[in-house]
């Protein structure tokens, strides 16, 4: 088995969000208004929780052992798994969410069809990600320094994403934007759509059946 590079940079990675903490509750500003109020809810790469733990989301899976740790001391329930194999039964979930995770992914549809297999009939997947053309994701793609988290990162646009997400069955897709300023000095509000915001939320629904 190919060794995970987030296995030794836990620590590090899990500091990041308190030293980047207006970035992080920006993120969490936007991911928030798509996340339903009630539901059983599976975060898929979960890292080190810091998402799960403030979206009320006590199920996780995480490829990296180190991190799945620090996660579950956070509260959260982590399985040791990868998005595209999702170790659930169809149907289990009322929704789910992946989190900065998309650049860093195998198969960024074979993960969404696996989201979409274990979601209920209404269910919903709610992605955060860098916009490929963003001016963050254009910063670490075009500097040497991008750090040990993205260097390794392949970043998308919210279109592409979008059409994984219909390829794998999903519909009704809307979009939230936020990180207008890539070092804001305050929390910033979401605007809809994308364009304009580094961090894009998109909520994707599985249709009743």
């Amino acid at each position: 088995m190919t060794k995970n590079p987030f296995n030794d940079i836990a620590e590090e990675y899990d500091a990041w969000f308190e030293e980047h903490s207006v970035l992080y509750r920006s993120e969490l500003e936007a991911l928030k208004t798509f996340i339903p109020r009630e539901g059983k809810g599976l975060d898929i790469g979960t890292g080190t929780g810091r998402f799960a733990d403030e979206l009320g989301i006590t199920t996780g899976i995480e490829p990296a052992p180190n991190m799945a740790d620090l996660a579950r001391k956070k509260g959260i329930q982590v399985q040791i798994a990868r998005a595209e194999e999702l170790p659930f039964a169809d149907e289990s979930f009322d929704f789910a969410t992946m989190v900065t995770i998309d650049c860093f992914l195998d198969n960024l549809e074979a993960a969404c069809r696996e989201a979409h297999r274990v979601l209920k009939p209404g269910g919903r997947l709610v992605i955060g990600m860098l916009d490929k053309n963003g001016a963050i994701a254009r910063h670490y793609r075009n500097t040497k320094e991008s750090g040990i988290i993205y260097s390794r990162a392949t970043f998308h646009t919210p279109d592409q994403t979008a059409a994984h997400l219909r390829k794998a069955g999903f519909s009704d897709i809307e979009f939230r934007q936020t990180l207008f300023s890539p070092e804001p000095e305050q929390v910033e509000q979401p605007k809809p759509g994308y364009g304009e915001g580094s961090f894009v939320v998109i909520k994707a629904s599985k249709h009743n059946e």
